[in-house]
């Protein structure tokens, strides 16, 4: 039933907090990402909560539509493995577990930083799409898939490698205010838990990216 869809609970539940959380700063202060807060305070569930609040409605809707638009194939992949309930278990390990483990790089780089702060569902979302690339590598059109920035379609394992690359470059540089080490770490993150929960995902992977560049090249 889709009121029992894991993925629109959390969309519904994320969408609602960071909302609240706008107009409410202290709600806001309490549950940003604060590396040093965790550190001097002992402030651990920031590593949670940061996960529900956003900056702002383009940050909020692009997270939660790239979340919605992925998490269908991860939840089939889990529940046939695992059956419902079981895979609804592991679609929220791999969710919940992507927003927490995406931040430990990030805390160890800034808990000594008493301005640096961080928010956003970005790694539980890289999490579910790379889980989604791993299960799911080449469209099964044959045309690939369309993902902003990129205005072309695109094949999803060329995507996952590129958007691996580039997180990883940005996130060296800290050029801007987006914490691209999220977004690496918890792509990372979402490609392990997926290997582990559906091992012989690999294999098909590997099966069919070989046989696309067999029929391209």
């Amino acid at each position: 039933m889709p009121f029992l869809n894991p993925a629109l609970l959390l969309i519904a539940l994320t969408a609602g907090i960071s909302m609240y959380a706008w107009s409410n700063r202290e709600l806001m202060e309490k549950w940003i990402f604060s590396p040093y807060l965790v550190s001097q305070r002992g402030q651990w569930y920031r590593f949670l909560t940061s996960g529900f609040l956003h900056a702002d409605f383009m940050h909020l809707g692009f997270n939660l539509f790239a979340f919605y638009s992925f998490s269908p194939a991860v939840l089939s992949e889990f529940a046939a493995a695992y059956g419902m309930q079981g895979g609804i278990a592991a679609f929220l390990l791999l969710y919940i577990g992507g927003i927490i483990v995406s931040d430990i790089p990030t805390y160890f780089r800034h808990r000594h930083d008493p301005s640096y702060r961080s928010l956003g569902a970005s790694g539980g979302v890289s999490s579910v799409l790379f889980a989604s690339i791993l299960f799911y590598p080449v469209a099964a059109d044959g045309g690939g898939i369309i993902i902003f920035p990129l205005p072309i379609p695109i094949q999803p394992f060329l995507f996952g490698f590129l958007y691996l690359a580039y997180s990883y470059y940005q996130g060296r540089r800290r050029g801007d205010n987006i914490n691209h080490d999220a977004h690496f770490y918890g792509a990372l993150f979402g490609i392990l838990v997926a290997l582990a929960l559906v091992p012989q995902a690999g294999l098909t992977f590997i099966d069919q990216v070989r046989v696309y560049l067999t029929n391209i090249l």
